[in-house]
């Protein structure tokens, strides 16, 4: 199968809205991560989705749709939690857990009885599922395990010969992908931290948002992923990852100490702490938090395509967007921290 990158024209929608309506696969942009649309009502066309992505059949997806007409299809019920939670973040980079209504097949939900909805702010994603005429499901477009898709050039590496079209919306602007808060089941749960961060969820809900588990370490076993980024091994370049947690001088001096041992190291860190680890090659990941969150999937492309073979990564608090970076660059790692002895976090 040839993979094209085109324009997100009106004739490439309609396009793309064909092979969606017939069972196929498109890549499709977000203001998250790029991801990889199939139809949600087509048990065939969810299966798809897993075998292209090479991912767990018990990982679920989550269903996005262009208008809230759309949500009596997808859900059972639209709790006041929720409904405050619309009104502040919808369209946006917001997930919610609820429970399904029947036209979501189980292919979708990983036998679930709850399902993940989203409503893009993307222009482009809620064209294509107005072309398409339903709500899809969509991923984001990587091969399973590794770092998400932020450019149609990304989507490309990953997916080429796997499907058929990827519309290129240009970089996406928040680069991690969305919020996942649980409503299902009463006060709302943090399942995945992103741009609508946990103090924004408080100030919306007026109430306090707990934190799931598997959020800031691994999923206790045998327990079933509510959410995608909960179970499996995730954003993952072959470069090993090691996050590094501490005050800047202690910081740079294991970095640089410990980079003699690697062949390629490499330091991915905020520009202004450039400067502490010497000799070791750097990858910026900007000068703020939400710049860290922006630009870190690129950077860990970038790793594997420059050849280094570890990165140690600079952590953040746990505030803000930092909650969601900490999220993804330690799971990138398979929990492989470092906490020096003045390191400062907070993860209550």
């Amino acid at each position: 199968m040839e993979t094209r990158i085109c324009p997100p024209t009106e004739e490439n929608l309609r396009l793309a809205g064909e092979i969606l309506r017939a069972g196929g696969l498109v890549g499709m942009p977000t203001e998250t991560v790029y991801g990889l649309a199939a139809d949600a009502t087509n048990p065939k066309a969810a299966l798809s989705v897993f075998a292209a992505k090479g991912r767990p059949a018990d990982n679920p997806l989550i269903v996005h749709i262009s208008d809230l007409s759309q949500l009596p299809g997808v859900v059972r019920q639209v709790p006041e939690r929720a409904k405050k939670l619309l009104s502040a973040f919808w369209p946006g980079p917001l997930t919610m857990i609820l429970e399904k209504a029947p036209a979501i097949p189980a292919e979708v939900t990983a036998g679930l009885d709850t399902v993940a909805v989203r409503f893009p702010v993307h222009p482009v994603a809620r064209a294509l599922i107005d072309a398409a005429g339903r709500p899809l499901a969509a991923p984001s477009a990587n091969l399973s395990g590794r770092p998400s898709t932020t450019t149609a050039e990304h989507v490309l590496h990953d997916l080429q010969g796997r499907i058929p079209l990827i519309l290129d919306g240009g970089p996406c602007q928040v680069g991690l992908e969305s919020t996942v808060v649980d409503l299902s089941r009463g006060p709302a749960v943090l399942l995945r931290p992103g741009g609508v961060t946990r103090e924004m969820l408080e100030a919306a809900l007026g109430e306090p948002v707990a934190l799931g588990k598997g959020v800031m370490e691994p999923l206790p076993e045998g327990e079933k992923a509510l959410s995608p980024g909960l179970k499996h091994r995730h954003y993952a370049p072959r470069a090993q990852v090691v996050v590094v947690l501490g005050g800047d001088a202690a910081r740079g001096a294991y970095v640089r100490a410990h980079a003699r041992e690697d062949a390629r190291p490499c330091a991915l860190c905020l520009e202004k702490n450039r400067g502490l680890y010497g000799e070791v090659p750097v990858l910026s990941a900007g000068s703020t938090p939400e710049d860290y969150a922006h630009n870190l999937f690129a950077a860990l492309r970038a790793a594997d395509e420059k050849g280094y073979t570890r990165v140690y990564a600079e952590g953040l608090d746990l505030a803000g967007v930092g909650l969601a970076v900490m999220n993804r660059v330690e799971r990138a790692a398979g929990f492989t921290v470092v906490r020096l002895d003045d390191a400062k976090e907070d993860r209550a």
